[in-house]
């Protein structure tokens, strides 16, 4: 009893040190995707099709498969590793009913990846949170649906509510809500209370928009957008979510395209159960290439590659991995588009003061004083990260 008590009060401190050593390693991710086009940032790898529920909007699930083999999943993180994954993401179905899924999270953290988790939730308990802990889990997310459970998904806060505070009480690793809006949604309004009890227990926030089976938007409705802009109000600030929102979201809630390069299966890689290849979860059977033949060449090919859903696509995760090319091509014009200037500002871009200095150091003016200066800061850097 009291070892546990101990364990207990050491808990802000090992907080405070895996969250520096998260962010950290976040710096490391963008460094490298700085300085290599061609290797993924993100890998979404699908350890089992079976979920424990069957929320009717989701076709991402089934209720029979077995788990992938554990020796099968081994192969393929080292395989993601050998083509310089930074960031892999293990999903479902769900992930929590794989039998060995600690053991595949070491595997991950053994090559210095950065080591995720989307889950319904419903199988957290204290114990299965330590465990997490102990294997290295980075970061786990939970999208909540609604309030109340209801025909549409079981995904509510009313179920999950206790999840989250044994999650506030024991994860050493990040942990991220996920709220909604779109059209399976009953009632909008309830993203802004799921928003606000994650806040209340200190843990980040974040808002979705609900996609057709192919990725695709399903216009929101004046109701819906003005829950979304309440939500995201409310929700955690950071520089990447702000900078997705106006690059990305604020187009997508007032029903308009957006105008980028998707750099899926290149940047970002979704690994299905049978281990081939494809776009992301709603656009499979292209490339559907198997891992262990998937090389330099189809990553440089699918980074040039045009996908005709790029336009009104609302998958976050490949929004976000193409984000970094988009500031390689034309950096003062995403920065722009990121950190647009505030009413009266003369500036091309508001920049958050603790970017100022990443901008004075990666972007200085041709033939400017600083050019050389800077160019050996980054040389250092990118040694003290560990970036080849």
């Amino acid at each position: 009893m009291c070892r546990g008590k101990f364990g207990m009060s050491l808990l802000p401190l090992k907080r405070k040190v895996r969250a520096f050593s998260w962010q950290l390693r976040q710096v490391r991710v963008i460094a490298k995707a700085m300085h290599s086009r061609y290797h993924p940032i993100v890998a979404h790898v699908i350890a089992i099709r079976r979920c424990n529920l069957a929320c009717t909007y989701c076709n991402e699930y089934d209720n029979i498969s077995q788990p992938v083999p554990t020796e099968v999943m081994l192969r393929r993180i080292d395989r993601l590793h050998e083509l310089g994954t930074t960031i892999i993401t293990f999903s479902g179905g769900e992930p929590l009913l794989h039998p060995d899924l600690d053991d595949l999270i070491r595997r991950i953290r053994s090559h210095g990846c950065i080591a995720t988790l989307i889950t319904n939730g419903y199988l957290l308990t204290p114990d299965r949170i330590q465990r997490l802990n102990r294997a290295g889990l980075d970061s786990l997310q939970i999208s909540i649906d609604n309030v109340l459970p209801d025909e549409v998904s079981k995904k509510s806060l009313k179920v999950l509510d206790k999840k989250l505070q044994w999650l506030a009480q024991y994860a050493e690793f990040n942990v991220n809500i996920n709220s909604v809006v779109g059209a399976s949604i009953q009632t909008p309004e309830d993203a802004l209370v799921v928003t606000r009890r994650a806040a209340e227990l200190g843990l980040q926030t974040t808002i979705g928009i609900i996609h057709d089976g192919c990725g695709q938007l399903v216009g929101l409705n004046d109701r819906q957008q003005q829950v979304y802009h309440d939500v995201v109000n409310v929700s955690s600030k950071s520089f990447s979510s702000f900078a997705y929102y106006q690059q990305f979201q604020k187009n997508l809630v007032s029903g308009k395209p957006n105008h980028w390069h998707c750099r899926a299966g290149s940047r970002y890689l979704y690994i299905c159960e049978d281990g081939l290849v494809h776009y992301c979860s709603q656009q499979r059977g292209s490339p559907a290439i198997p891992l262990e033949k998937y090389d330099i060449g189809d990553l440089q090919r699918e980074h040039a590659s045009v996908k005709s859903c790029a336009p009104f696509c609302t998958i976050s995760c490949v929004h976000q991995a193409s984000m970094v090319d988009q500031f390689i091509d034309n950096p003062s014009q995403a920065l722009a588009s990121f950190f647009p200037p505030r009413s009266g500002e003369l500036g091309p871009y508001h920049l958050p003061t603790p970017l100022r200095p990443l901008v004075w150091l990666f972007l200085p003016r041709p033939g400017s004083s600083r050019e050389r200066v800077a160019h050996t800061l980054r040389q250092a850097t990118l040694r003290v990260l560990g970036v080849k």
